[in-house]
């Protein structure tokens, strides 16, 4: 256990942040713990601890994005699969606000706002912009239309 130690104690110089977002992840538990001790272990029998030690945190990550990525294809390719679908959805959900089409609304989101038109004009406006109500300026929009109103 403490050979183990000795052996992994170049891992200190990972950044694992940086690592995370080469592999394109929100969080270090998107890794199963085996996979990233199975990646050090791996890259330990490659090179040896000493020159491990030498090298450049920027190119140990890029060893252990490389071992991660070869032990992680299916992970990586369901998280790949489950940002594009995220992104066509919001595609879908923003552009006919743009060109002034229709939007798809999801009753079950309504089941909140007890009629109260307000709450539910905000809570659209922030979910299809990404804004709050108040950070929007009516006075200087450049469109012709009415700015006062909400249009859904």
């Amino acid at each position: 256990m403490e050979e183990d130690n000795k052996q992994l104690s170049w891992a200190a110089k990972l950044d694992w942040l940086n690592i995370l977002s080469m592999l394109n992840l929100e969080s270090i538990s998107q890794i199963p713990k085996f996979k990233k001790e199975k990646a050090l272990k791996r890259i330990t029998k490659f090179y040896s601890p000493e020159a491990l030690l030498e090298f450049e945190p920027d190119y140990l990550d890029k060893l252990v994005v490389n071992e991660l990525q070869e032990l992680m294809k299916k992970e990586l390719l369901l998280n790949e699969r489950k940002q594009e679908r995220m992104e066509k959805e919001l595609r879908d959900k923003i552009i006919p606000l743009k060109s002034g089409g229709i939007i798809k609304i999801d009753p079950r989101d309504l089941k909140d706002f007890k009629g109260n038109p307000e709450d539910m004009l905000k809570y659209f406006y922030k979910k299809f912009l990404g804004k709050d109500d108040d950070d929007k300026d009516d006075d200087n929009d450049n469109y012709k239309e009415d700015n006062t109103h909400y249009y859904i």
